[in-house]
């Protein structure tokens, strides 16, 4: 008989932590709390008490944390310029700290001995539940099933588990036809396994068109674009500017936190459900990628990132105007970096920590103003202004420049110091030769 009395287990109601539920119960004789944080996934809560509690779950805890998720993980990531390998915004890494400590918080109020969760032991998401967790809460035991041998030999494959649950009644969207899985939160969608670990599989084609959820196609977009303003404060997303705002916060069920110079201030969550919709509706955000896991492994994913996207390249334009170019140059050179402590599930680090900090500083006159142009998957800067722009016209300007703050004759030293040492490399070649 195990010491372990009671396990908090993160769960979603999808097809791994359904079976993992039951699995556990009958497997460890303990018992079982579902733990399931709200980080935007939608409809996808809807019933889930209920069908924990059915699946044999002692208590279910569904934890609201939309706005701490959007605040406290996303804002600080888009600040960072976060992209890993060029193509992901880490919609997935990032959610897993945020849940994770929703989780061990549960534990400690319901005493628990351990936690349990049901990510696969060929994957990022055990390594990332299980860093926060240490870093969070490191009296804890871990129970990662997929690195049981007796869990595998039960369950080699999604197939067994779809049979599994069939045979317990447990309802999961996965099956025989549809077996790719599926993760959402309030950043995006991704979607893996199934057919798309052929890497030469086309997810654009039309039989995969009922497999996305967030986004339309660019070719299935509206024919006539629409624009948007964002208003930044210290980096921060903090109101838009949009057509008909005001019906679609109604039909969002999203209140407005006042108005600011023509623009409806929204929480952080606001911003996020809002850009998503547009994004959404004009088929911005999709990416589809092989990506280098930290275990190890390449791996096939496709993610629907609408608002996210449109977030990052408007926070861009603000700081194209109002960051100095060395403070971005410095802080575009950690942005491998930090999606890298991202991406590994570093992110209650203290090195992620220390990135932060800087990031921080970089951003206190990240403020200003993105107008954008979306249009079938596109996302086009349309404007920016910021009343702390470096930019001057004055002196940028083709004409003649009347404060004669920069003088075209000192770019004849500036050339002649910089070519020095290709000269001297020069001499030496041609010495050697």
């Amino acid at each position: 008989m195990s010491d372990i009395k009671k396990i908090v287990v993160a769960y979603s109601g999808g097809l791994d932590t359904s079976v993992l539920l039951q699995w556990l119960k009958e497997t460890y004789g303990a018992e079982v709390v579902a733990y399931c944080a709200d980080v935007g996934q939608g409809n996808e809560l809807d019933g889930l008490e209920e069908k924990a509690l059915s699946t044999g779950a002692s208590s279910c805890h569904i934890d609201d944390l939309r706005e701490e998720f959007a605040r406290d993980f996303i804002y600080p990531m888009i600040q960072a310029g976060a992209i890993y390998e060029g193509q992901y915004l880490l919609g997935t890494s990032i959610a897993r700290p945020c849940i994770a400590k929703g989780m061990v918080r549960v534990a400690a109020e319901e005493q628990a001995d351990a936690v349990a969760h049901g990510a696969t032991g060929k994957g990022n998401d055990q390594v990332r539940f299980e860093l926060s967790a240490a870093a969070l809460a490191p009296h804890l035991e871990i129970i990662a099933p997929w690195r049981q041998e007796r869990f595998r030999t039960q369950f080699p494959g999604r197939a067994e588990m779809i049979a599994y649950a069939a045979e317990h009644q447990i309802p999961v969207q996965a099956s025989a036809s549809k077996p790719y899985s599926m993760d959402r939160n309030l950043l995006h969608i991704s979607f893996e396994s199934g057919m798309l670990e052929d890497p030469w599989y086309d997810a654009t084609q039309p039989a995969c068109r009922d497999m996305y959820v967030l986004s339309v196609g660019p070719e299935d977009a509206p024919d006539q674009a629409e624009y948007v303003q964002l208003l930044f404060e210290q980096g921060n997303c903090v109101g838009l500017q949009l057509d008909g705002l005001g019906d679609l916060l109604g039909q969002l069920g999203v209140a407005a936190e006042g108005e600011s110079d023509g623009y409806t201030r929204l929480t952080p969550y606001g911003v996020m459900r809002v850009l998503n919709h547009l994004g959404g509706k004009h088929g911005t955000g999709r990416v589809d990628m092989v990506e280098n896991r930290f275990v190890g492994m390449k791996s096939r994913g496709v993610y629907e990132t609408p608002g996210g996207s449109i977030l990052l390249h408007a926070h861009r334009q603000v700081e194209s105007l109002t960051m100095d170019r060395e403070v971005m140059r410095l802080r575009d050179g950690l942005i491998p970096k930090y999606a890298e402590l991202v991406y590994n599930g570093f992110w209650f680090a203290p090195e992620r920590e220390a990135l932060q900090t800087f990031v921080t500083e970089s951003q206190k006159n990240v403020t200003g103003e993105s107008r954008l142009k979306l249009y079938k998957g596109n996302i086009m800067t349309a404007g920016r202004r910021s009343p702390f722009s470096l930019y001057r016209p004055e002196i940028a300007t083709m004409e003649a420049d009347p404060t004669q703050a920069y003088n075209q004759d000192d770019a004849t030293g500036f050339i002649r110091l910089n070519a020095l040492r290709l000269k001297n490399e020069a001499f030496r070649a041609a010495k050697d030769s």
